[in-house]
């Protein structure tokens, strides 16, 4: 039997609410699902803190929310804190991605969050 996890997504102002937020859907109050973008992936693989059933739907309510949150300035935000702690070699990079969010380009944290949805578990995402 699938187990359906529901996402308020008008609970989402920051990605760090949206790891809250996901790891109580899943996991109860205080439930961990990752709390990085590779964590996060890693969860969806079935890491710590996964489903213990791995036949599950996620339904992300009020999306249109969360993705506006999650947009740009958001996007820019997480960039500036990766900035100020990644390796030199890799700042040239990260520095190129601010400045294209900041702009308004490119991909979002929510268009992150949806891919490694798409990549990981296929059709488990239904966005309302």
């Amino acid at each position: 039997m699938t187990t359906i996890f529901v996402l308020d997504g008008g609970r989402i102002e920051a990605l760090e609410d949206f790891w809250r937020v996901m790891g109580e859907a899943v996991n109860g109050p205080g439930g961990y699902f990752g709390s990085s973008l590779d964590a996060f992936n890693d969860c969806l693989r079935g890491g710590y803190g996964a489903p213990e059933n791995g036949d599950f739907t996620v339904e992300w309510h009020d999306h249109a929310h969360s993705r506006h949150a999650l947009g740009h300035p958001e996007t820019a935000r997480q960039l500036e804190l990766r900035l100020k702690r990644c390796h030199p070699d890799n700042r040239p990079a990260v520095a190129e991605k601010l400045d294209a969010a900041r702009a308004g380009r490119g991909p979002t944290v929510f268009d992150r969050i949806v891919e490694i949805f798409e990549a990981q578990v296929p059709g488990a995402l239904v966005l309302r």
